[in-house]
Order: structure tokens, then sequence, then C-alpha cells
């Protein structure tokens, strides 16, 4: 296999999902999967990550056949893979957490095989943050890291979290994290506090409301791609990442106008991924479904020969 771009730290869970749509029991998840599935319509991305002894081999295959190298994804045989459970209300937007069993990942250090310590783009998923910077002292001058967290974490481990947001080019963080993290209402505001922490290039991520990119001093919006229907909004946010890194990494520009171009990938992504439970849409999309797509959300957002107000 060619060595990639690309290489993700995270979670690879089984999910216990409830939606008003229906309920899927030990459903492949976990941010690392989703985001590497994503990754993979542009690049062939390297998993870091642990599993238990309960993990099957059909998961397993099925994300080799997605051209993700496995070689980081570790075995442990004496606990079971993380797993968690979540009902989502009538809205689609708030979720009650049922269960969450961290069994392997409760004890995870990531190990990055040496092969692919140089790799160029990395994202640090929703782990601790003590061991995402453990990741980026295994790293060996990468051109651009991306990093996810969660409330758990600016909560409880805010001043390790501020400490690896120093150490990092990009955020991707949804308005509510923002919120907590900086004490901001303002999106700008609160993206422009970010970027101060650290992180040149900020998305905020609105939900159905699309994202905001602040990326040093371009500001730019992207709304979210409509849909008749959302049906587990489980992962959407790990896969918006996943296309996002994956066409940072593919293309191997960082330019302003790419990093727009790659949030509106993000977004795309992630509207197919609501639209089925776990990864089953995700993974029917075919590369012209994305393209067209791309297309008809740039039409959503174009005023054609906009002039001058009088």
């Amino acid at each position: 296999m060619t060595k990639s771009p690309l290489l993700v730290v995270g979670s690879v869970a089984y999910d216990d999902v409830e939606t008003p749509h229906g309920h899927r029991p030990n459903q492949l998840g976990g941010a690392a999967t989703y985001f590497s599935v994503a990754a993979s319509f542009f690049v062939r991305p390297h998993l870091v990550g642990v599993v238990g002894r309960d993990f099957h081999e059909r998961d397993r295959a099925l994300l080799a056949e997605r051209g993700v190298d496995l070689a980081g994804l570790e075995t442990d045989a004496t606990q079971d893979t993380f797993r968690w459970g979540g009902r989502y209300h009538e809205n689609m937007n708030d979720r009650t957490t049922l269960f969450t069993y961290l069994n392997a990942f409760q004890s995870f250090r990531p190990k990055v095989p040496p092969a692919i310590q140089h790799v160029p783009y990395v994202f640090l998923a929703n782990i601790d943050p003590v061991l995402q910077h453990e990741v980026l002292g295994q790293m060996r001058k990468p051109h651009f890291v991306g990093l996810d967290t969660m409330n758990f974490w600016i909560g409880g481990k805010r001043d390790e979290l501020i400490a690896v947001l120093r150490q990092v080019d990009g955020l991707v963080i949804n308005d509510e994290e923002g919120r907590l993290l900086t004490d901001r209402r303002s999106v700008l505001a609160m993206g422009k506090e970010l970027q101060s922490l650290g992180p040149k290039t900020v998305i905020i991520k609105r939900g159905e409301y699309g994202a905001v990119l602040l990326c040093h001093d371009d500001v730019f919006t992207v709304p979210a791609v409509p849909l008749d229907q959302v049906l587990d909004p489980t992962g959407a946010g790990d896969t918006f990442a996943g296309g996002f890194m994956g066409w940072l990494a593919r293309t191997g520009d960082l330019s302003p106008e790419n990093v727009r171009r790659a949030v509106v990938i993000g977004s795309v992504m992630a509207s197919f991924c609501v639209e089925g439970f776990g990864l089953e849409r995700l993974l029917a999309v075919r590369q012209d479904e994305v393209a067209a797509r791309y297309e008809r959300l740039l039409r959503y957002a174009h005023i054609p020969h906009a002039g001058e107000l009088s």
C-alpha cells in the first residue's frame, strides 16, 4: 500500500443508537471509524486506535476494504471494545446518553508505528488531551495537525487541552463546545478567541445551520445541505472532519481558498452520514454522488450576477 499523507488517532466503537426512526444495536462506530471512512474517498488513511476481543473480523475487513491502513489498530485480548449507547430526541439535535463502557479504550495509550510518524497531515480525534499531546510527541514535523474535543475534556482537563491547542494548526468544534471554552456567544468572537489559543484554522460546526470557518484572516460560512430526512446524526461531526482533512491531505494545499473548499466537502460528507444509520449510507455513496452534491451545495450558496445595492 502506498503511504498515505493522513493519520487519524481516535476511538473505534460499537454503538447502540435509538432515534425517532428506529433502533440499531451493535453498529460499528467511533470517531476514528467515521473519520476514516469519510477520508477514504480522497486518500488511504492510517488509523491508530484500539479494539477489544469482541471486535468482529467482518468490521476489520470492512475498514480494510475501504483502504484504511490498520497497522496502528491494537487489539486488547483481555477486554471488550468501547461501547456507547444513546437516544436522540424528536428534534434530532438533542440526545441522552444511555451508557458508556470505555472497556479497552480506558487504558488506551496511542502508539504511532514508526513507518507513519512522518505523515504530513494528522487528526487528533476526540480523546483525552493528554493522549493528544503524547501523539504529537511521536510525530515528525507534520504540515497540518487538526484536533477535535468535547465538553467532557473542556470541563475536566481544560489546562491540558489549552496546552495541546498551542501545538495544533486546526480546531474542529461545535458551537456549544466553543461557548464553553471561550465564554463567547457570538460565533465570530468565539472563533477569534479560539484562534488566539493557537490554531489559526478554526471550524465551528453549527449542525443544521452549517459551519463557520476562520482561516487566519479569512472568514467563510457554508450552509448545511438541505435534506428530506435525517435518520441518525451519530458520527456526522467526525465524518465532516474526515472529509475536510481528507481533501487537504489529497491536495496538499493549505491556501485559504482550498481550506474553504475542504469545509464544503466536509459538509457534503456529513450530509450523507445522517441519511442512514451508522455507516450504512456512507458505505453506499459513490464518488459521482459526492461530486454532484458538492456542486449542488455550491449552487445553494451562490448568488448569480450579484451587483451593488443602490
